[in-house]
């Protein structure tokens, strides 16, 4: 009888091990699975970090083939805008000449490639209000709202020599447009920052010394009254 109950304790001994040794088991790959999850997510999150830190431009999916813009319609002829969302007269020329844009676009004559530059930074009380809203703008056309945000902006346009729109209203804009978390994680990480920044560069280059410019077939555009871009329009289709 001894010898029976000395096995059956042996055995239990043995099950409670194997027991043991399952969890175990079980734990550690739990513990590795979640270590990995989260060294993934460093690295991303590193990743772009020192994306930022090292001035890497990182381009919006959204943007023309040279990365410089963003596209509306599909027209013969191309329409260059270079606006700043803080500049007086941007918002001025988007009052007299968003309508008839909007015609020429619905009609398939234009593709107009809007350039939302950043030279406007030194008037917002340190705050990079351009900067921060052409960023914003890339941001919603992540989220396919480039031209409803671009509205939204305009229509919320701060003076010069104030903070500008904080980030908070930037946010909110867009989400009022139907824009999610994907837009508002990316005007917080300000992740076009460095994208605005190159853009504006590249404007420079072009010959742009103000906003707004704007080039109708690659014609400095003089008369910027909604007649004034219908007629340069034309004389370009002919």
């Amino acid at each position: 009888m001894s010898s029976r109950k000395d096995q059956k304790q042996a055995n239990r001994m043995v099950r409670e091990q194997l027991a043991k040794e399952r969890r175990r088991r079980t734990t550690l790959w739990t513990s590795v699975a979640a270590a990995a999850v989260l060294l993934v997510a460093a690295v991303a999150g590193y990743g772009f970090f020192a994306a930022q830190r090292s001035g890497e431009v990182i381009t919006p999916a959204a943007a023309t083939a040279d990365g410089t813009g963003f596209a509306v319609g599909t027209g013969s002829v191309t329409i260059d805008v270079y606006e700043d969302f803080m500049c007086p007269a941007c918002g001025q020329f988007e009052s007299a000449a968003a309508s008839t844009i909007d015609q020429l676009v619905s009609e398939g004559k234009v593709t107009v490639v809007y350039h939302p530059i950043s030279i406007l930074d030194r008037y917002s009380n340190g705050t990079n209000y351009s900067t921060r809203a052409s960023s914003a703008s890339a941001c919603a056309a992540d989220g396919g709202k480039f031209t409803e945000y671009h509205k939204a902006l305009f229509d919320n346009r701060p003076e010069e020599g104030t903070n500008g729109l904080d980030d908070a209203k930037l946010i909110s804009l867009g989400t009022t447009l139907g824009l999610g978390d994907d837009f508002t994680q990316c005007v917080e990480d300000g992740k076009y920052k460095t994208w605005s920044a190159q853009i504006t560069d590249r404007a420079s280059e072009r010959g742009v010394t103000g906003t707004p410019t704007v080039y109708v077939a690659g014609t400095v555009l003089k008369d910027r009254s909604a007649a004034g871009l219908t007629s340069a329009v034309e004389a370009a289709v002919k």
